[in-house]
């Protein structure tokens, strides 16, 4: 039985590889493609946490040493504690300056500011 398990997780690590792979790129498309900075931010953060955490994942399926696991842990935590942090940062520094399209938000918190 065990003998089984390890085919089915390296497929699985396979898929998971090629998943985050193309949600990475979808990221950077999105990057160069979206007209504006709050759009280029969404398409920064989204698909591409998620992108590298399937990564990550498909990585730990492969490679399933203990010193390895704790280490992918590591980038997974590190990567979903700055990604958000720096995207507010860039949204904020872009409605400073002025670098978007405000008929683009539904609502403007900061308008009164």
């Amino acid at each position: 039985m065990a003998g089984l398990l390890v085919p089915v997780a390296d497929w699985l690590g396979a898929a998971c590889l090629v998943a985050g792979a193309l949600l990475a790129l979808a990221a950077g498309i999105g990057v160069l493609r979206f007209p504006d900075a709050l759009s280029r931010m969404h398409a920064a953060t989204k698909p591409q946490v998620l992108g590298v955490l399937l990564l990550l994942l498909g990585i730990a399926l492969r490679l399933r040493s203990r010193a390895d696991l704790g280490m992918i842990l590591l980038v997974g935590v590190f990567q979903l504690a700055t990604a958000p942090v720096a995207a507010q940062m860039i949204g904020r520094a872009a409605y400073r300056s002025r670098r978007f399209d405000p008929g683009l938000l539904d609502a403007d918190e900061l308008a009164d500011r």
